[in-house]
């Protein structure tokens, strides 16, 4: 049976206001869509840094294999076979 959830990668930068520094980003989000996974990223970088989207630049959006994974929780939950959310 296929597996519905992929890992993307997607690259780009951020404008940090503060200091005007341009911060290149690398990160590793496990998505249905790019379009969720794109969402995702936008919406943490925009919560931990303060940013507003128009501060992010997305380079690349990339489909990437199991064998690719470097970051080592988005490995262990593709090894999880279900996921149990407790009310």
């Amino acid at each position: 049976m296929p597996r519905e959830i992929k890992v993307f990668r997607i690259v780009g930068y951020m404008n940090l206001h503060r200091a005007g520094e341009r911060r290149k980003f690398t990160v590793e989000v496990p998505a249905l869509k790019p379009a969720h996974a794109l969402e995702k990223v936008l919406s943490e970088l925009g919560s931990r840094h303060k940013l507003k989207r128009a501060h992010v630049k997305i380079l690349e959006v990339r489909e990437i294999s199991e064998d690719e994974v470097t970051k080592e929780h988005v490995r262990e939950l593709l090894q999880l076979d279900k996921i149990v959310a407790l009310p």
